[in-house]
């Protein structure tokens, strides 16, 4: 399948203005988090938020599950999901956040052609395809940060340097998917996984990335970085 995007990103954002600005809040990321230039699945990765890594935040979008967080690299987005705060006292998602948490709302940036850059993960342009399958939403919630990437999050694996070589020379088109890509999610049926000669699992590429894929699970078992 042939999917294309057509939209130029940009990471500016407008506050929406709801009384007193309240203080910053600190997220940390429950896996390897892809930190984009847009609120979105088809924006480019700029970076990557490691397993157990605080950040700044700086508000999310009042609808969808995507939020702007500072990094070292400059602001980014990040997919609610996999991030996790102190709220009222008591550690909690972010996409679950209680309403009075204080976080501020941000409207989606326009596109460079003026348009709604948030609206294209609704399907105005149809490039995204369906869902990923969430992976282990706050399952570090109480525990260390950094236990996701190889426990709950599904089994990670150590590919050999020819596989990833394989995968990165032998590109696909890529299909979008409605999430984020981290170790441990799933794929719908119908993404269709390639072979790899002499090797146990497939490639796809998802949401711009080449992931490895365990073809019985249909999970993602690691991302090609």
């Amino acid at each position: 399948m042939r999917i294309f995007l057509a939209i130029a990103a940009t990471a500016a954002t407008v506050l929406v203005s709801s009384g007193l600005a309240s203080a910053q809040t600190s997220v940390a990321a429950t896996t390897d988090l892809n930190v984009r230039a847009g609120p979105g699945p088809q924006y480019p990765v700029v970076g990557v938020l490691g397993a157990g890594q605080a950040t700044a935040l700086n508000g999310c979008l009042e609808s969808g599950k995507w939020c702007l967080v500072a990094t070292s690299a400059g602001d980014g987005w990040v997919y609610s999901d996999y991030l996790t705060g102190d709220f009222g006292g008591t550690q909690a998602v972010l996409t679950e956040r209680p309403a009075n948490s204080g976080v501020k709302v941000l409207t989606p940036p326009a596109d460079k052609g003026g348009g709604d850059a948030g609206a294209v993960a609704g399907g105005v342009t149809g490039v995204v395809a369906g869902a990923l399958i969430a992976g282990p939403i706050g399952a570090v919630v109480g525990g260390a940060a950094g236990a996701v990437a190889g426990g709950a999050a599904g089994t990670a694996i150590d590919p050999p340097e020819k596989v990833r070589r394989y995968v990165t020379t032998n590109r696909i088109d890529p299909v979008y998917l409605d999430g984020e890509v981290v170790v441990g999610a799933g794929l719908p049926d119908t993404v269709e996984l390639r072979e790899i000669p002499e090797y146990e699992y497939r490639y796809v590429y998802v949401n711009g990335q080449p992931v490895l894929v365990d073809a019985k699970t249909r999970q993602i078992v690691y991302i090609v970085r």
